[in-house]
């Protein structure tokens, strides 16, 4: 827990006001709160008094917190809500990346930046004080966005976005979803309107009947979802696209009516590893952080025949049961042997319903599958698309139900093969 300062309690608080108002930020950053709740913080608030800072902040965490991964966003919100001015000035220097002393900086915890966010929206996020000590120009932030721009911000390369415009387009990346249809198994379900017909029913009805045989039971196929896997490539090339589309998995994996089974999610450079577990915490920032701890490959090199050949002996019997899709985001560029490549892809192609290989080096117009490593993947997938922006991710969204779409795969292997 973060450390309490003393705080001055004025003489009429208006303490109901207050943690109304703290609730509602508490709401914007994410906590699921509703007006049951507040009332419920007001009665116990009023039970426990108001006489230590530290029982006021376990007796609205009581009331407000039921997850653990909600824990740092109430911490940092009731530390900038009721004027901690060292932790204030601090977010507003997190708020405003331009504005940079001499001390050294510090990587926000997870939910910090959305507490932040919470209680500055709409507010002036110049610091008039320090401008005037500085003799510096004052600073205005217009946070309007037209059509236009964000139109701009769905095309535009996830490596070439700034920090403010990463922000956003993680924003809208957080409400899109990655819709499948089912898969009709073997397995029947009763229908009258099934062409199969159930014997062990219509026997079973028969018995109770006197051993006549009146009605014919019929079955038809019944309805599953597949697996959604996604092996994602984080070597130094791929880092920037990486974080971004990690942040869409970890949409996709919470969403709810999303239709897929099951979301595992590995991440490969020089090895492989499983951040299926970490992408299941409802904190998207506490769940990539996690995520980046525990892969310590980022930015690395590259091994992708390797990293798949690990993953086909050790987890392809566990994940892609049941007609699996498969995502695999790489730009292909593999140093190693393409004879164990190709062998690798290929026994992963063989084991997945779909495979759909995203490259964010298709967003250039004149690109060639020249890589020997591109030259080897290309015939064995189902389908080549880009993954460099956010229209990309939405396009993905639209086709990945469709069995025939191959994206740029039969024009690339035409370029190939002329």
């Amino acid at each position: 827990m973060a450390e309490q300062l003393s705080l001055d309690i004025p003489s009429d608080p208006k303490l109901a006001q207050n943690i109304t108002h703290f609730a509602r930020a508490l709401r914007k950053a994410g906590l699921p709160i509703g007006t049951g709740r507040v009332v419920d913080a007001i009665r116990a608030v009023e039970a426990a008094g108001f006489t230590k800072k530290q029982d006021f902040y376990w007796t609205l965490h009581a009331c407000f917190v039921n997850r653990p991964e909600h824990r740092t966003v109430f911490a940092q919100v009731f530390r900038l809500y009721w004027r901690d001015p060292r932790y204030l000035e601090h977010m507003m220097s997190m708020m405003l990346p331009a504005i940079r002393g001499v001390q050294k900086e510090r990587t926000a915890d997870a939910g910090e930046k959305r507490a932040a966010e919470a209680l500055l929206d709409g507010v002036d996020r110049d610091l008039p004080d320090i401008a005037e000590q500085e003799g510096e120009t004052e600073i205005e932030i217009d946070a309007t966005q037209t059509a236009s721009s964000e139109e701009r911000l769905r095309n535009l390369d996830f490596e070439q976005m700034s920090t403010e415009e990463v922000a956003q387009a993680k924003r809208i990346l957080s409400r899109l979803n990655l819709p499948v249809k089912p898969i009709n198994s073997r397995r029947g379900q009763a229908s009258h309107l099934g062409h199969r017909i159930d014997r062990a029913r219509t026997l079973r009805s028969a018995m109770r009947q006197g051993g006549e045989l009146r009605d014919i039971a019929r079955l038809q196929p019944k309805p599953r979802w597949p697996n959604l896997v996604a092996l994602c490539d984080i070597s130094g090339s791929m880092s920037q696209y990486s974080r971004i589309i990690l942040h869409f998995l970890h949409t996709v994996s919470n969403a709810k009516g999303a239709g897929w089974a099951k979301v595992h999610a590995f991440t490969f450079g020089t090895r492989l590893t499983n951040i299926t577990r970490h992408l299941h915490q409802r904190d998207v920032d506490a769940a990539l952080a996690a995520a980046g701890a525990e892969a310590q490959d980022w930015e690395g090199g590259t091994r992708i025949g390797d990293c798949l050949h690990q993953f086909n002996r050790d987890w392809s019997r566990r994940v892609m049961g049941q007609g699996a899709v498969v995502l695999l985001i790489t730009d292909g560029l593999e140093r190693g042997a393409p004879e164990e490549l190709e062998k690798e892809i290929e026994r992963l192609h063989l084991s997945s319903r779909r495979l759909i290989w995203l490259n964010p080096l298709l967003r250039w117009d004149g690109f060639a599958p020249k890589a020997q490593g591109i030259m080897t993947m290309l015939p064995h997938v189902d389908s080549f698309r880009a993954g460099h922006s956010i229209a990309s991710l939405e396009d993905l969204a639209n086709v990945i139900s469709k069995p025939d779409d191959e994206g740029e795969k039969a024009r690339l292997l035409a370029a190939l093969s002329a």
